[in-house]
């Protein structure tokens, strides 16, 4: 026997109002945004095998027109005057056509996260391994796409990317975090790192570490104040071992070796050990 749903439909409408029914089309399809990010990956590390410049030239035009749809619909989705989008669309095409050329720099960046994972961990035999097996390389690997896009006001698909990477590696890095070159995350299961964490050069994280924030202040009408400062700084050389956790805009000094199972919420001086 047929059912009437007509009234669960109904309420389940109340949810949200007409605005986002409005602008609902242009909300960026998750899948085919991973999808995208996993073919610049491949890209990024030459998985295609393909020497033939001209072939992958191709492919890029490919997904510049696919990444600018992203983006547009991501403007869209957040643009507060219900216009003609013309605007947004510009924005969307520009930005592409910027990650499309900045993909050579964001290359030579995870080259240097290659290396300091092959000489960060004595069980690695070659850059190729961590390339393919070591999930802090595939999570620094998004991450590094997607900051390029947050550095450029994009939001949501930057946060498509590494939710998707969170999801696979166990590692979860905002795309706004600032990371030197040289970074490694060794094992990496349940590494934490906030929006507004700026990570100097040639970093060490372990497992279970957490770059957080304390309790984050209210506006008058008791919403979280956004826009400031709220994660650690980590200078250049920074050693974390497992399980510790710091918390709150403090800074860590350089060369700074943090032992594992700590809680810190104070400046590190440079060049400490902390047992």
């Amino acid at each position: 026997m047929k059912q009437d749903f007509t009234p669960i439909a109904q309420q389940l409408q109340k949810t949200f109002n007409k605005a986002f029914y409005d602008r609902a089309h242009f909300i960026p399809i998750a899948k085919e945004v991973v999808d995208l990010f996993e073919g610049f990956r491949a890209l990024l590390s030459q998985y295609t095998l393909c020497p033939n410049a001209a072939v992958q030239a191709e492919i890029l035009q490919t997904y510049y027109t696919q990444l600018q749809e992203h983006i547009f619909r991501s403007f869209c989705l957040l643009c507060q005057e219900k216009a003609d989008c013309t605007h947004c669309r510009q924005k969307a095409q520009d930005i592409a056509a910027a990650f499309i050329r900045a993909l050579p720099d964001i290359q030579k960046l995870l080259m240097t996260d290659l290396r300091a994972a092959y000489q960060g961990d004595p069980a690695a035999v070659s850059e190729i391994e961590t390339l393919l097996c070591y999930p802090g390389i595939q999570a620094i690997t998004f991450q590094r796409m997607a900051h390029f896009l947050y550095q450029q006001g994009v939001r949501i698909v930057p946060r498509i990317i590494t939710e998707y990477a969170h999801s696979m590696t166990g590692i979860d890095i905002h795309p706004g975090a600032e990371i030197g070159r040289g970074f490694f995350i060794d094992h990496g299961t349940g590494v934490v790192i906030g929006e507004t964490c700026v990570i100097g050069e040639n970093v060490k994280l372990y497992q279970g570490v957490t770059l957080g924030a304390k309790s984050f202040p209210l506006d008058e009408n008791g919403h979280p104040v956004k826009g400031i400062k709220r994660h650690p700084n980590l200078q250049d050389d920074v050693i974390i071992y497992a399980e510790t956790t710091i918390l709150g805009p403090v800074t860590i000094g350089k060369a700074s070796i943090i032992g594992a199972n700590k809680w810190i919420t104070q400046d590190i001086p440079p060049f400490s050990k902390v047992h």
